[in-house]
C-alpha cells in the first residue's frame, strides 16, 4: 500500500527525480494508451495523477486547440511537470487530489491517467466526485496494472520481499487496486460513469538499459516501487546483501541493452451518463 502521505512526500519526491526513467519503463505502454486517448474527443482535458507530465505534455502537443491540465498530490512530480511545459501556453499543472478537485477554468469533457488512478482512498467517491464536476457526456481514459499474477515482475521482485506482494490486500490503495475487472466496473458505475470498457495490454516494463543495464535497472528499482520499500526498512546490514539478490533478478532479465519484465496493463474507458 502505497498511501497519500507518501506521495506528499518522499515517494513523491523520488519519483520526480526519477522521472526520465519511470518515462522510459513505460516506453512500450505509453504509446497505445496515447492512440487509445487520441480517438476520444475533447478539449478540455483532464490528466488524474499526471506524475511528472508526460502525458498531458503530449496531449498538448497534439491538441493545440486544447487545455490540458495535469493535477498531483505530490509537489515535487507538480514542480518536474511545470518544468517540463514551459513554452506550451496550453498546458498547466497544479497541486491538487482529484478526489476533491474543483476546476475554476470550465468543466472537464475528458480525463485521462496513465495508471495515476490506483491510489483512491475512497475510489467510489473519488470517481463520483470527479463525475460530477465534469460536463455530461464526459468520457475518461486511464491505464492500470492487471493482476500480480499477470505482471511475472512482481513475482521477481516479490520473492526478494519480506512480505510477498501477493498476500498484501488487492483493494488496498497501491499499483495493483484496480487490477479485478469487475470491481473497476463496479466503483465506475456506482460513480456515475457508463460504456465501461476494458481492452488488455501486455508490454516490456523497462527496467534499465545503456552500457550497464543490469546496474541500471539496480539503481532504478532501487529508487522506485516495492524493492526501494524494503530497502528503505531493512537494517543497514543487510541492504548491499538485498541489492545483490536484486542484480541476480535483473541480470537474469537482461536482453541485450536492456532489462526488461513482462507486464500487463488494462486501457480503460468509460463515458459519463
Amino acid at each position: 500500500m502505497t498511501d497519500k502521505g507518501e506521495w506528499e512526500g518522499g515517494v513523491g519526491r523520488a519519483w520526480a527525480c526519477e522521472w526520465e526513467r519511470t518515462d522510459r519503463s513505460f516506453a512500450r505502454l505509453t504509446p497505445s494508451l496515447f492512440a487509445a486517448m487520441q480517438r476520444l474527443a475533447g478539449r478540455d482535458i483532464v490528466d488524474i495523477g499526471c506524475g511528472a507530465g508526460q502525458l498531458a505534455l503530449g496531449l498538448a502537443d497534439a491538441r493545440p486547440e486544447a487545455r490540458v491540465l495535469g493535477i498531483d498530490i505530490s509537489p515535487d512530480l507538480v514542480a518536474a511537470a511545470t518544468i517540463r511545459a514551459q513554452g506550451r501556453p496550453n498546458c498547466a499543472f497544479a497541486l491538487a487530489d482529484a478526489a476533491t478537485w474543483e476546476p475554476d477554468r470550465g468543466a472537464p469533457d475528458l480525463y485521462v491517467s496513465r495508471h495515476g488512478v490506483m491510489f483512491f482512498q475512497s475510489p467510489e467517491a473519488a470517481f463520483a466526485h470527479l463525475a460530477e464536476v465534469a460536463v455530461d457526456g464526459a468520457l475518461m481514459c486511464f491505464s492500470c496494472f492487471r493482476s500480480v499474477a499477470d505482471n511475472p515482475w512482481v513475482g521477481a521482485v516479490s520473492a526478494l520481499l519480506p512480505q510477498p506482494m501477493a498476500d498484501a490486500d488487492p483493494d488496498a490503495p497501491g499499483p495493483f487496486a484496480f487490477a479485478d475487472q469487475g470491481r473497476v466496473s463496479s466503483i465506475l458505475t456506482a460513480g456515475g460513469w457508463r460504456e465501461v470498457t476494458f481492452v488488455p495490454l501486455d508490454f516490456r516494463y523497462v527496467a534499465g538499459s545503456g552500457l550497464d543495464p543490469v546496474g541500471d535497472a539496480v539503481s532504478y528499482l532501487s529508487r522506485i516501487g516495492p524493492a526501494a520499500r524494503a530497502l528503505r526498512e531493512l537494517p543497514d546490514g543487510e541492504r548491499a546483501a538485498f541489492r545483490g539478490r536484486l542484480r541476480d533478478v535483473a541480470a537474469a532479465h537482461r536482453e541485450a541493452d536492456n532489462v526488461t519484465f513482462h507486464a500487463a496493463a488494462w486501457i480503460v474507458t468509460a463515458r459519463k451518463a
